[in-house]
């Protein structure tokens, strides 16, 4: 992998812009919050495309590891990502990279985007509720209820914004530089 000082310079923007929105939040009682870090994971994806965006996020998640506050509720720390919600926190990287790969199909056709947003929002809802049922012993039934179904319109709402800037982002820096 060829890595220009443009292409690192941007997935380090990303992977800040991903600190500073991520954990802004709101906790709901099954300790999984509503953040804007999904809506954060879907910009990385679509802006920088699959390989840059997803690196973005690993570089998010591998900053929350070593303990700065980036999680949700100004969290971070192993402890986070072995808690109820590190399934969805590693499920980032997955959504990102399949966001990323739509995004880089056709990012100008209407569907495309979003599409693969969708798609990686239900391997990040997989992912971390498994994670979710191991953690807490719940069935999936208990755990689709407080993990997901809350979460659902919530998410199109951030995938619907997501898609309208990202797009519009991805288009503008296409124009200025070569994005892979």
């Amino acid at each position: 992998m060829n890595f220009s000082v443009k292409r690192i310079a941007f997935v380090a923007i990303m992977a800040a812009a991903i600190c500073v929105i991520a954990p802004f939040a709101v906790f709901l009682p099954s300790g999984v919050p509503i953040s804007l870090a999904t809506f954060a994971v879907y910009l990385s994806g679509i802006i920088l495309g699959k390989k840059d965006g997803t690196l973005a996020v690993a570089v998010y998640v591998m900053l929350g590891a070593v303990g700065l506050p980036v999680y949700s509720g100004f969290s971070g720390g192993l402890g986070k990502l072995l808690g109820v919600t590190g399934g969805y926190i590693f499920g980032y990287i997955l959504c990102a990279f399949i966001t990323g790969l739509f995004a880089d199909l056709r990012p100008s056709k209407v569907g495309t985007v979003p599409a693969g947003a969708i798609l990686g929002t239900l391997a990040c809802y997989a992912v971390g509720t498994a994670w979710f049922m191991f953690a807490t012993g719940s069935g999936l039934a208990e755990a689709i209820g407080l993990c997901v179904a809350p979460y659902l319109i919530g998410d199109g709402l951030k995938i619907a914004a997501a898609t309208a800037v990202g797009v519009v982002i991805r288009k503008k820096l296409m124009n200025k530089v070569e994005i892979k």
